[in-house]
């Protein structure tokens, strides 16, 4: 059975990284170490192309003696079509169990699913045995022992080994895995083919070398090579990782800003030079004004951005349909795309179900490859494991995002990351500072001193 309706995808999520609820803050010393995998590491919702869904509540329920599992689903993550055919498959394999999908909104998600989680006997009207969560959300949830841990069916049943990295660490805690990657969508790049053959570009660039060159070929004229916003931190986070830095960094269960290392730093560097090759504002991030207008007006050659933000360019210019190109952002050698924020969701489950061999059940379902296949065909978005990439290959902007995806991670995993991606995140404004012609050393230093002032659990 599935509650409530299935809307489309507002626009403006097309043109956006995946949402993340703002969990409540807790301050308490930390008493564990937060182990992070040796894998590559939206909270989240991923506006990508491709869904267009109307009315569902349309799955009646099993017979007596079924155990009802419900599962918590945020609004427009699955179609209305795919939904149907999981339940009516998953009843039919499971006889003795039955689904009452429940679809959210991600408006007052944090507190909603913090509130079920601390139910100790998770008894209340429609507790959840499975919910969708946004991948950066698993740290702050699983904070406190609210979630299963599900190692042993992740390495037994599920094949974590290929597992997206972006999508798999933030599920990670002290070496236990407890959310389980289900989709997921990254930032690629998206060109104006008219433009690029007017400047006698063939094939897009493979290295970072390359792509300075060819946007320095389209900045001209009255053209712009590339239209990228000074605040856009997702961005900047990729050229951060593909230096060996990260944005902040723990020890012994203390996190620590880290944009003032060597490695940080020159990740700042190239988005300098990325950004001088444009228009793009220094002072705002993408949305401000939304970049997608801004390359529709038809003389800027790339931006950076999901690449659903392709139907809001044509919707806005008909004249550019058929005209857009993707390609992943370039890494440093042509044999490594560069890195990426994956933003996407997880699958968890809460430690009070009283339906937990269902609960696992779905889990394992909607995460394997039968149905994640379908779910990413069906949404276009990107599946949870790099060894699925070839079921989005025939869609040029999914098969770009698969490629990144392959080398892309998430925000730092402490539980308070939500602090820094506040109104007034530091990022953004050591981002601007910097392009406006400040020291980056120095401003880096000031940025990363805030960012570990936030990550304090102490509250000191």
């Amino acid at each position: 059975m599935v509650h409530t309706k299935i809307q489309p995808h507002p626009a403006e999520l097309c043109t956006r990284p995946p949402r993340r609820a703002v969990l409540p803050v807790r301050r308490k010393k930390v008493t564990h170490v937060r182990s992070r995998r040796a894998l590559l590491s939206l909270g989240s919702l991923v506006a990508v192309t491709g869904l267009l869904a109307t009315a569902c509540n349309v799955l009646p329920g099993g017979g007596a003696g079924r155990t009802t599992v419900t599962v918590w689903l945020m609004r427009d993550s699955a179609s209305e079509g795919f939904l149907k055919r999981f339940t009516k498959d998953f009843e039919a394999e499971h006889g003795d169990l039955r689904l009452d999908i429940r679809i959210q909104d991600w408006t007052g998600i944090g507190e909603k699913v913090t509130k079920t989680l601390a139910d100790k006997d998770g008894s209340g009207d429609g507790a959840p045995d499975v919910i969708e969560v946004g991948n950066t959300q698993v740290p702050g949830y699983g904070d406190g022992g609210g979630l299963l841990d599900l190692s042993l069916e992740s390495a037994r049943d599920l094949g974590m080994e290929d597992w997206v990295p972006g999508l798999a660490e933030p599920g990670v805690d002290n070496g236990r895995q407890f959310g389980i990657p289900w989709y997921a969508a990254n930032r690629v790049v998206i060109y104006n083919k008219d433009l690029f053959d007017a400047a006698g570009i063939k094939n897009p660039p493979k290295t970072r070398d390359e792509w300075l060159d060819i946007t320095q070929r389209l900045d001209t004229g009255g053209q712009q090579g590339i239209y990228l916003a000074g605040q856009d931190w997702y961005t900047l986070s990729g050229f951060v990782w593909d230096e060996g830095g990260e944005l902040a960094h723990e020890a012994a269960g203390t996190w620590t800003g880290a944009l003032d290392t060597p490695a940080a730093l020159r990740g700042m560097a190239f988005y300098q030079q990325l950004q001088a090759l444009g228009d793009g504002p220094k002072d705002a991030d993408e949305e401000h004004p939304p970049q997608a207008d801004q390359f529709a007006e038809g003389d800027i050659g790339q931006i950076i951005s999901v690449p659903g933000a392709a139907q809001r360019i044509e919707k806005k210019n008909p004249s550019l349909k058929g005209k857009l190109g993707f390609f992943p952002i370039p890494g440093k050698t042509a044999k490594r795309a560069g890195a990426v924020f994956t933003g996407g969701s997880d699958l968890v489950v809460p430690a009070n179900t009283d339906a937990r061999k269902g609960a696992v059940e779905v889990v394992t379902a909607l995460a394997g490859k039968k149905w994640n296949t379908d779910l990413a065909r069906t949404m276009n978005y990107v599946p949870n494991k790099t060894t699925l990439a070839g079921a989005v290959a025939a869609e040029p902007g999914v098969a770009a995002m698969a490629v990144g995806a392959a080398h892309g991670k998430a925000t730092p995993a402490s539980p308070l990351w939500a602090t820094v991606e506040a109104a007034d995140n530091p990022i953004k404004s050591y981002m601007t500072r910097v392009l406006e012609g400040e020291d980056p050393a120095t401003e880096a230093k000031q940025a990363s001193k805030e960012i570990t002032r936030r990550l304090d659990e102490s509250g000191e």
